[in-house]
């Protein structure tokens, strides 16, 4: 029975150190500051704050209009930065200008997706697969520390009923181990649920301290969400679009499913979380099963191309392949319409 003892212990304590090890170990990083407002709404509110915070960009300045009922307009196809590129280059693909529409194809666009990459590398955020592993880890330990304790109870019930019944029982002697393996799954599964880590946290705080001195419509989306939107058309419109692809509502009246970025807002901006699931680096799409969620960079040019991006719902990649142009601030986008499509502009 001694022996029995010191292999819960053994389990339990072997299941709790692999736990917090690999916690701490994907949510460690070299960490650094936010570089710009589409990183600052990445770590916000996700690929859909990041699309908004476009769209209020290049509505602003009219270089976009959208009125009612959704309906996107290019009034000046310009572009500053490689996500303006993608809202225009999603824009023209698309056989309709519906927004909610664009909204969903540019957060598939390698533009958006690859803003993630380059926070998990510096370890603001925590990449899909790797959160999904852990949290797996998390859910075998604690199912496990669960199973243990009727069988405990088991072994216990067994023991006394034996010659010569022990003193004290089996399952006192193992309940702290599996009290202990139980609790420790516990917080590295609600760890390991938020994709933002602390580095982010701290990070997208101290860029929001630095930037709150500036009003303009597209940083204001990205650190508030579109409740601080000013244009309040365009509020409504991006709201009723972020509507149209929101996770749908569990039965018995229960809401949307947890964010994984704790400074979401409580807007319809939140969508982000079952619309659209972010691919880093060679990673597998999220809940395929499969396929290629690859990228490659060009060094310091910036050329960047994804073989794909991942919608929620278990969806594997869109598009049916795709290409990478060589220019500075060349990009790759996939359209289910008309599959893989390659823009090049120098910056």
């Amino acid at each position: 029975m001694n022996a029995l003892v010191a292999l819960y212990y053994l389990t339990g304590i072997t299941g709790i150190t692999v736990l917090v090890t690999r916690v701490v170990r994907t949510r460690g990083g070299p960490g650094g500051p936010v570089h710009d407002r589409y990183e600052a709404a990445f770590l916000n509110g996700g690929p859909a704050r990041v699309v908004d915070t476009a769209l209020a960009a290049l509505q602003a300045d009219g270089r976009l209009a959208i009125g009612g009922p959704g309906i996107v307009a290019v009034v000046r196809p310009v572009a500053y930065d490689p996500v303006e590129r993608a809202v225009l280059q999603e824009h023209a693909a698309a056989p309709h200008g519906a927004l909610h529409h664009l909204r969903m194809a540019v957060m598939r666009h390698p533009a958006v997706q690859e803003i993630g990459d380059g926070l998990a590398v510096r370890g603001l955020v925590v990449d899909p697969a790797t959160r999904r592993t852990t949290l797996r880890w998390c859910a075998v330990v604690g199912l496990t520390a669960l199973g243990l304790f009727p069988v405990s109870a088991l072994v216990t019930a067994m023991d006394f009923a034996s010659p010569g019944a022990p003193s004290f029982p089996f399952l006192f002697k193992v309940v702290p181990v599996v009290l202990a393996a139980g609790f420790t799954a516990l917080v590295c599964g609600s760890i390991a649920a938020r994709q933002v880590t602390p580095a982010g946290r701290s990070a997208v705080l101290a860029y929001g301290r630095g930037h709150a001195h500036l009003a303009d419509a597209g940083l204001l989306v990205a650190l508030h969400g579109l409740r601080a939107l000013p244009d309040p058309v365009l509020r409504e419109q991006l709201v009723a679009a972020a509507r149209i692809s929101a996770p749908p509502r569990r039965r018995g009246g229960g809401g949307r499913h947890p964010s994984p970025y704790p400074h979401a807002g409580t807007d319809s901006d939140a969508d982000f979380g079952a619309a659209v699931v972010w691919c880093a680096g060679t990673s597998a799409c999220g809940g395929g099963g499969g396929g290629g969620g690859s990228s490659c960079s060009g060094g310091g040019s910036g050329s960047s191309c994804s073989s794909g991006s991942c919608s929620g719902g278990g969806s594997g990649c869109g598009g049916g392949g795709s290409s990478c142009s060589g220019s500075s601030s060349s990009s790759c986008s996939s359209s289910s319409s008309s599959g893989s499509s390659c823009s090049s502009s120098s910056s």
